[in-house]
């Protein structure tokens, strides 16, 4: 434990010289570890744990981080899918060791994923939705051979989505059964235990964390891939931007995140130090509730898609949280189309308004997070709705607050963020912003944010129900592309306005970093040039 007081110590002493540098073999990062609030794989949700999943763990498969269509092997060496797309069969790498010493096998492999089920926690929603229960995992994904993990879909799908889901989610990590079985209680499935500690076999070990103050990971001598280059990672809890721009300032640490628009872009002269983003899969939005007047009328929706400040919210709010996007499908997939070039218009609002029998406009109300860029949207919204006398009360909350109201369909206006996150495919963004199928307030379909909003259309859920099974490429993708055109046409009540970046500043001297789209940052070959 000695290193460890050392590996603290030197991460969290001030310095004293105006340019300090960290050690030569620590990667020192400065970030909020507010939403670290479990390490177990079956229940770690949010951003901020998936990169330190990805290093205490390994999964069957990865996602190039420069191409997210590119699927790379990593426990599994290899794989193949049925022709009728209903069965994956996976070769999983020999050899390999948990922390524990334990070899890991196919068992641990399929074990891990039906945990996820079996416990039927927040990180289960994913698998669910490919139909996938905790009665039937058990039968569906199993260990044949020793080194065989096959998955059987229990619903027809795009395979594809289950390999994405296994690249990205952190319910895909691969746990060490032999031991968390060790540490089970009263058929907790090892998770109270896992809250804390770690059982992979990944290229850094867990020496500790402290919840909302420190995380440190040593360098796993013994990976199957080989050492990593570094020694040790040391995450320090840190939320205040400025706090974080005065560290890297002074060299005090490697890897700066969360930092606001303004200290970044102060940074940008610095010749020590380097800005890279990240472009991430969910949107930025605004949402109207069209399950009740006045946006249950589609000219209403209309004139409010025409009142949306499109170029001015992203050129002077957005700059480092993300760039202009307008459509349900993220930037960078095939299926994508060109931006639809939604403007402010106030005059045809106001055609539009009065059409719908609202000339003078009427009042209603923004729920909204209290923080940037979220506030700062809604402001700007609020200011152009009025031009054509929408007049709207701002009512900032909390995310179960704001979110919450959406939930229940209690809302008129939101700005929120939200979409299908990590799989590189038009159905995961679609089934999250637009698949409503079922509309009434008993379904309860609360995953949906279709179903949130309360817009339905037949015609594109029964598109994109026959997209997902499409096995010819070509056909897929003109059926998803036709969805993006209906959604337009039918106006749904989301109404994208800004893809969602992530913008880090590191220092000059690190090399080989690469923050991933999928938040699956991988340290295994970072180091430092001095």
């Amino acid at each position: 434990m000695a290193s460890v007081a050392a590996a603290v110590a030197l991460a969290i002493t001030p310095a004293a010289a105006v340019q300090a540098q960290t050690p030569v073999d620590q990667l020192i990062i400065g970030k909020s570890m507010n939403n670290v609030l479990s390490l177990d794989p079956a229940a770690a949700t949010g951003n901020d744990v998936v990169e330190i999943i990805a290093n205490l763990y390994d999964f069957l498969v990865e996602l190039d981080a420069s191409d997210l269509t590119r699927v790379r092997p990593a426990l599994a060496e290899r794989w193949s899918i049925a022709e009728d797309g209903r069965q994956l069969r996976f070769h999983i790498r020999q050899g390999v060791r948990f922390h524990s010493g334990n070899t890991l096998t196919a068992e641990d492999v399929a074990w891990s994923l039906q945990r996820v089920l079996k416990l039927n926690m927040a990180l289960a929603t994913a698998w669910k939705s490919y139909g996938f229960t905790a009665d039937n995992v058990s039968d569906l994904i199993t260990a044949p051979e020793p080194y065989i993990v096959q998955i059987r879909l229990p619903e027809p799908t795009d395979p594809k989505l289950i390999l994405y889901t296994l690249a990205t989610s952190v319910s895909a990590a691969v746990l060490d059964r032999q031991l968390v079985q060790q540490h089970a209680r009263n058929d907790d499935w090892g998770r109270a235990w896992l809250t804390t500690r770690a059982a992979g076999s990944g290229a850094f070990t867990l020496d500790e964390w402290r919840a909302k103050d420190v995380l440190l990971m040593r360098r796993n001598p013994d990976y199957w891939a080989g050492p990593a280059k570094l020694q040790r990672v040391v995450m320090r809890h840190m939320t205040e931007s400025q706090a974080l721009r005065l560290m890297i300032e002074r060299g005090d640490i490697d890897i700066a995140t969360g930092m606001s628009p303004a200290d970044i872009t102060a940074l940008q002269g610095d010749p020590r130090l380097v800005t890279q983003s990240v472009q991430r899969g969910t949107v930025y939005y605004v949402a109207v509730n069209a399950k009740t007047p006045p946006f249950a009328d589609r000219q209403v929706r209309q004139a409010v898609r025409a009142l949306i400040d499109y170029d001015g919210i992203n050129r002077t709010i957005m700059p480092h949280y993300g760039v202009l996007h307008q459509r349900p499908v993220p930037l960078g997939l095939p299926a994508t189309l060109p931006q639809p070039g939604y403007k402010l218009d106030v005059a045809k609002a106001r055609a539009l308004l009065a059409q719908a029998g609202y000339p003078e406009g009427f009042d209603t109300t923004i729920r909204v997070l209290a923080e940037s860029p979220f506030i700062n949207i809604a402001t700007s919204l609020q200011s152009t709705l009025a031009q054509a006398g929408i007049r709207a009360s701002i009512l900032p909350g909390t995310g179960n607050q704001v979110y919450g109201a959406m939930r229940e369909r209690q809302f008129d206006i939101i700005v929120g963020r939200g979409g299908g996150g990590a799989e590189p495919h038009p159905h995961s963004s679609l089934r999250s912003l637009v698949y409503n199928p079922d509309n009434r307030d008993e379904a309860r379909l609360t995953n949906f944010q279709g179903w949130r909003t309360g817009f339905q259309s037949p015609r594109i859920n029964a598109l994109i129900e026959q997209a997902v099974v499409e096995i010819d490429a070509d056909r897929q993708l003109a059926i998803y592309q036709e969805i993006q055109r209906i959604y337009d046409e039918e106006v749904g009540a989301i109404f994208p306005i800004s893809q969602m970046q992530d913008t880090v500043v590191r220092t000059r001297d690190i090399r080989n970093y690469q923050g991933h789209p999928a938040a699956t940052t991988r340290y295994h070959g970072v180091y430092k040039e001095r």
